[in-house]
């Protein structure tokens, strides 16, 4: 296999979900330095690809994001994320700030209601909890989206079910 069909392959396995690069590098028989090459050639072509702290994700061309505070129980998780991938949007990922350990951040790229049930279903396992629970239920979304007026329908229906903390001025 040529480094060109490598990279094509490559793009064509990168998604919402974070890959790691290792798993890249065992996957075609080369090594991790390798495929972090192949990446950094398929971002100079103009690729999208994003790293984060579990893997690389292809961005899907989203072109605005905006960022929303929210409030809710655990029981509303399901409706808050149906709400903003219904409207267009993905829920890129998951912050808090706390008070001693500063702000932590989770990739969850959710953009549709597949990967919502995903992700629920991986809460309901008992691997994990909300992050949101380490500060009183606050937390932040990154959602991004094709257009502002999908932005702006995600922030009416967030306002509307009473999810969004409104920003202080």
């Amino acid at each position: 296999m040529t480094g060109e069909e490598r990279r094509k392959e490559i793009l064509e396995m990168l998604g919402a979900r974070p890959l790691p690069a290792a798993r890249l590098a065992q996957t075609f028989g080369v090594s991790r330095q390798v495929v972090v090459q192949d990446v950094a050639l398929l971002r100079a072509e103009g690729k999208e690809i994003v790293a984060t702290n579990r893997g690389y994700i292809l961005s899907r061309g989203r072109a605005c994001s905006r960022v929303f505070k929210v409030r809710h129980s655990d029981g509303e998780t399901r409706e808050e994320l149906c709400l903003i991938v219904d409207e267009g949007g993905c829920a890129e990922d998951v912050f808090v700030h706390h008070k001693v350990y500063g702000t932590i951040r989770a990739h969850m790229g959710i953009d549709s209601r597949s990967k919502v049930g995903a992700f629920m279903a991986e809460i309901a396992s008992g691997k994990s909890v909300f992050l949101k629970n380490i500060t009183s239920d606050y937390h932040y979304h990154t959602v991004t989206a094709a257009d502002e007026k999908t932005l702006d329908r995600i922030e009416e229906q967030l306002f509307r079910r009473g999810f969004l903390i409104p920003h202080k001025v």
